[in-house]
């Protein structure tokens, strides 16, 4: 084989390999992506070691939406609103760098409130009724002693929350959301830096959402197993998680 034929082999693998990174980045970019769930601040809807998609084009584009965040521009393109008790990815404000995901309780002008550990969005409680769950709730390394509850947002929209049975944020000032901002909380609400924290998170413009998280498309139980541990997977694959539906 001449040096002119593999010069030729050579540059055209390198067009493949190019255009195959290239499709892969605008998937990931502008339709779907996978994330990894590493803490419990989720529980008991997302527990550490659920991979998840994220719908990239539920409330359109920003920088956000691309690798490492070009700052190319300011604005949100395409933008959809989210909704009440959305599941969001999006960039912490405190570095717009780091990836969290919470639920969207209110949006610009709701007034959230916390009295006596029972939530109030714009002075209504939020209905709750307590459940028993088996799983044990986390924080960390550490099991919480819990109260699950189903909660139910003004829209209807219904999901699964925790609280610590001591607590730690019973009573709180009022929170008024700014104009293009969002109030996302965890679901595990006694073990979650969130929106409550203002000097952490705080409010969440617009501008630094992500996505929508869709689906848990897999789930291993690091606790009994590494996913290099092939021999280990049926201690450590949560199988009844793989493509369950979020809300």
């Amino acid at each position: 084989m001449t040096g002119k034929k593999i010069k030729h082999i050579i540059i055209d693998n390198l067009k493949t390999v190019m255009g195959a990174l290239l499709i892969a980045i605008l998937i990931r970019s502008l339709i779907i992506q996978p994330f990894y769930i590493p803490s419990s601040s989720m529980e008991p809807t997302l527990l550490i070691g659920d991979r998840i998609f994220v719908s990239k084009y539920s409330y359109g584009y920003s920088k956000h939406s691309f690798p490492f965040s070009p700052n190319f521009s300011n604005n949100r393109f395409l933008f959809k609103s989210p909704e009440q008790g959305d599941l969001i990815v999006f960039k912490t404000p405190a570095d717009n760098r780091t990836d969290y995901i919470k639920r969207l309780i209110g949006r610009a002008g709701d007034e959230i409130q916390f009295v006596d550990g029972n939530l109030f969005i714009n002075g209504s409680k939020v209905i709750r009724e307590e459940i028993k769950i088996t799983e044990p709730i986390r924080c960390g390394n550490f099991i919480l002693e819990t109260n699950t509850f189903i909660e139910t947002l003004p829209n209807g929209v219904k999901y699964l929350v925790s609280y610590n049975k001591q607590g730690t944020l019973k009573n709180t000032k009022k929170y008024i959301v700014p104009k293009d901002h969002l109030f996302l909380m965890g679901d595990n609400r006694d073990c979650s830096k969130d929106s409550r924290f203002l000097d952490d998170v705080g409010y969440v413009n617009i501008l630094n959402l992500v996505g929508e998280a869709k689906i848990i498309f897999f789930s291993n139980d690091t606790k009994n197993g590494s996913l290099l541990k092939f021999w280990n997977l049926q201690n450590s694959f949560r199988f009844e998680r793989t493509f369950q539906k979020l809300k």
